[in-house]
């Protein structure tokens, strides 16, 4: 399968691209100024323990105290005897934690205090002592062998578990030795520094999103990764020399006029990715809406008509939506409760072969996820782990006008407001006359539609009333000033 990366850097911002037979499936955007925090290390301090809720706070030098629950708190775990988190933590005890959820809205970061370092193959558990083995690997016999070549690797009397990651079957005894030294050496400099730095303090940084790149995007299937910065390609090239050499040769800088992302349609995938509604090739189509406690996701049939029946073109909408939901979930990254309603279909083999093939489509994703079938209601109900912000959130704010609604007020609603506004003024002061300050919109109405309303007002409260346009104003905005 042929997969590119596209690498494009400004000093402001990296963004990168994955694409799959020229299609975009995943968009990332790190900007310099906000920086992901999973992954990274903090020796912090306990600022706050609440037994009720059974969390903690920690100050890890950041403006918000992160969240630790009791559930993430190695220590605290006990197949028979789990201890209360105040039994564990205690205010201004020192600890160390690393960040597994970036801080997301008015929530701060969430912590654990299970260490994990990631390789290029593998992923470091320094306080554990068991060996697992990525799931995508299926087949009982490689996962054996693997089990056994690590175990081979691993020097004697050596602490600590592993987890094996999906190329690691790839990869050759050398490069599996080369990531256990690394991740060895990583663990041992996060201790030293640990025992000798007062918290609060950050002790490891993640890798920027570039570096990621060769480690977590790149696989075998990646047949090229364009670069459009020279000093980030000669980075990456000179770190793919020491941990990913199989990807040496396949980092290209580009070097043309046309912008990177103009030249294989990123940009426009980009603002594509921002609206609620996504088109799909037989004239159907998706909504998508993001709230604060989950995302639905609802498909139409749109204008598409099968040529033999309705259930038919039911059927085929709802197999085309299975995939293209699949792929906006990773372009936009969303995250947490999703709800997935498909068109009604009567047939219970087209249920189970629209969710066979959602699940085939989900099966790409990198992100874990749980998908389930069917309600009675014919939604179907999934998650996908949520550890940064989605593509909108990132790149998007409320609008000022709306207020994130989505939608305004008319121009009438507005002029019957500031009608009940200009009574409850007249009752509390006596003013000489009253002027409207408003969009041009309600000051139209105004002298049009409205303007006997108005004139009934004015000689109601006997006072006169002037109209006055505010270009600056939007459609909800207005002031009643007393003269």
């Amino acid at each position: 399968m042929s997969e590119e990366i596209l690498i494009n850097v400004t000093p402001q911002e990296t963004r990168v691209a994955v694409l799959h037979l020229g299609a975009v499936q995943e968009l990332h955007i790190e900007r310099s100024s906000q920086q992901g925090l999973v992954g990274n290390v903090y020796l912090g301090k306990v600022s706050r323990v609440l037994p009720g809720m059974q969390s903690a706070f920690v100050d890890i030098g950041l403006d918000r105290a992160a969240f630790l629950h009791v559930g993430d708190i190695l220590e605290a775990r006990c197949d028979n005897c789990p201890q209360p988190i105040e039994k564990v933590l205690h205010e201004g005890q020192s600890i160390l934690v690393q960040v597994i959820k970036d801080p997301i809205g008015a929530k701060g970061a969430r912590l654990s205090t299970q260490i994990s370092m990631a390789g290029r193959f593998l992923v470091f558990l320094p306080q554990e002592t068991r060996i697992g083995i990525s799931q995508k690997i299926g087949d009982e016999a490689e996962r054996e062998q693997l089990r056994e070549r690590l175990n081979r690797l691993l020097p004697e009397g050596g602490k600590g578990g592993f987890i094996i990651r999906t190329v690691a079957n790839l990869a050759e005894e050398s490069e599996l030795a080369a990531d256990v030294e690394y991740l060895y050496a990583l663990w041992d400099a996060i201790q030293a520094r640990s025992e000798n730095t007062p918290a609060p303090v950050a002790i490891y940084q993640e890798l920027d999103l570039a570096h990621r790149v060769l480690r977590d995007f790149s696989s075998a299937d990646t047949t090229r990764i364009l670069v459009d910065s020279r000093e980030t390609h000669a980075r990456i090239k000179s770190f793919a020399e020491e941990f990913t050499r199989n990807m040496v040769d396949k980092i290209t800088h580009y070097v043309a006029e046309r912008p990177l992302f103009d030249l294989y349609g990123v940009e426009d995938e980009i603002e594509k990715a921002l609206g609620r509604r996504v088109d799909l090739k037989s004239g159907g189509y998706l909504i998508i809406d993001q709230t604060e406690a989950l995302t639905t996701i609802d498909v139409n049939t749109g204008g598409f008509v099968s040529g033999r029946s309705f259930d038919e073109t039911i059927f085929k909408t709802n197999l085309e939506a299975a995939h293209a939901i699949a792929r906006q979930l990773r372009l936009r990254n969303l995250g947490g409760i999703i709800i997935l309603d498909f068109i009604d279909m009567d047939s219970a083999e087209h249920k189970e072969a629209v969710l066979a093939e959602l699940t085939k489509a989900l099966s790409r994703d990198r992100t874990r996820m749980t998908l389930n079938g069917f309600t009675s209601l014919g939604l179907v109900e999934m998650t996908r782990k949520r550890t940064r912000e989605s593509l909108s959130h990132v790149l998007c704010e409320s609008c000022p006008t709306c207020q994130g609604r989505g939608q305004i007020k008319t121009a009438q609603t507005i002029c019957y407001e500031i009608l009940r506004g200009l009574i409850r003024e007249a009752r509390q002061f006596n003013a000489r006359e009253f002027r409207v300050m408003a969009s041009q919109a309600v000051i139209d109405l105004f002298l049009d539609e409205e303007s006997q309303s108005l004139a009934q007002l004015s000689d109601f409260i006997g006072k006169p009333i002037s109209l006055q346009v505010e270009t600056l104003f939007s459609q909800e905005q207005y002031d009643i000033i007393l003269l």
